[in-house]
């Protein structure tokens, strides 16, 4: 039964990840406001595909909810009703969350596709918030930290819509990827209460506190990042999407900070795994954390020399999660390794 739990939550964590890659790929394409409410799109459980689905038709049903643009705004159906032969405003309210009211088939089944991804994600933190309840007397924690799960995809939702709400706002899409991590590190403390695994792990002091350090630079990083994409998404606006070459002109003081830390995160988990061979620890999860960081400064010197390759921002960007969840889970195993050295 153990087992089962264990291999659902590594299950939701997948799906979890999945949310984050369609997430930068929703960033990538620019198709954050591809659906301007939440949680429908454009008032269907199922986006329209063609702009004249969107048009005020005559003799039409509209249900209530259902949206339309006139004269670059949003309006929505007040209720039930057929049109006439002629627009009636008063069958209509105007959407008041934002002033955003364009169309673009492709951005909206981008972001889209990125709601189906975490209405399934949701779906089955919420089976393993029931199944959990097996572990209620031997581990409580565990169920309690399945239902925060769960409520944590509830408040990560939420945090979705004021996103669109404030028309792709940095701070609240900046919270919303801490949002997501933080889910991502309860799923994996969940894997590691419930694996039984004998793991041959020495414990190192100097070890935890460095691996602990690298997750927190990680953890900054990501942050600096997500200022780095802000202003990178001001010069695409600026200077439109044909001008890779120049997007990196004159950049903020941001992007050379999280440069900069770059070599700091290098040399801290390059001497992190210097001391795990050294000594024997038993982590081998610090040659995954090497390979990624060599695939994360690659792809980040790309978009800096190669002026933005396809794909080397949302790969960039979920190359830095995956590198996170791969570290928060090195600390668990250093924090209560299964063997100690003076037995040994």
């Amino acid at each position: 039964m153990k087992l089962t739990f264990r291999k659902l939550s590594k299950l939701t964590l997948v799906l979890v990840y999945l949310v984050i890659v369609a997430g930068a790929v929703v960033r990538m394409t620019g198709s954050g406001m591809g659906c301007p409410d939440w949680p429908k799109c454009f008032g269907y459980y199922i986006p329209p595909t063609e702009d004249s689905e969107l048009q005020w038709q005559p003799e039409h049903d509209y249900k209530k909810g259902q949206v339309i643009i006139v004269d670059e705004t949003l309006q929505v159906a007040a209720n039930n009703f057929t049109s006439d032969t002629e627009f009636n405003l008063e069958n209509w309210e105007l959407y008041t969350k934002h002033d955003y009211a364009y169309f673009n088939a492709w951005h909206t089944w981008i972001e889209y596709i990125n709601r189906l991804f975490g209405a399934l994600a949701g779906l089955a933190t919420l089976i393993l918030a029931f199944s959990s309840f097996k572990y209620w007397k031997k581990q409580k924690r565990v169920t309690i930290l399945s239902w925060l799960v769960v409520f944590g995809m509830g408040f990560q939702a939420w945090l979705g819509a004021t996103v669109v709400y404030s028309v792709l706002e940095p701070v609240k899409i900046t919270l919303h990827m801490l949002m997501a991590l933080l889910i991502v590190a309860m799923l994996l403390y969940l894997i590691y209460r419930v694996n039984e695994e004998d793991k041959r792990i020495r414990f190192d002091k100097t070890t935890l506190v460095f691996a602990i350090f690298a997750l927190v630079l990680t953890v900054v990083q990501i942050i600096l990042g997500t200022q780095v994409r802000q202003f990178v998404d001001h010069q695409i606006e600026m200077l439109g999407e044909n001008a890779k070459n120049s997007w990196l002109d004159d950049p903020s003081l941001s992007f050379y900070i999280h440069r900069s830390f770059s070599l700091l995160v290098i040399l801290i988990n390059g001497f992190l795994a210097f001391r795990i061979f050294k000594f024997d620890l038993g982590h081998i999860k610090i040659v995954w954390i090497l390979f990624l960081l060599l695939v994360e400064a690659f792809s980040g010197m790309a978009m800096y020399y190669l002026d933005f390759p396809f794909a080397s921002q949302p790969l960039h960007l979920v190359i830095a999660s995956i590198l996170f969840g791969v570290q928060f889970y090195l600390v668990l195993d250093a924090l209560k390794p299964k063997i100690s050295p003076k037995t040994l």
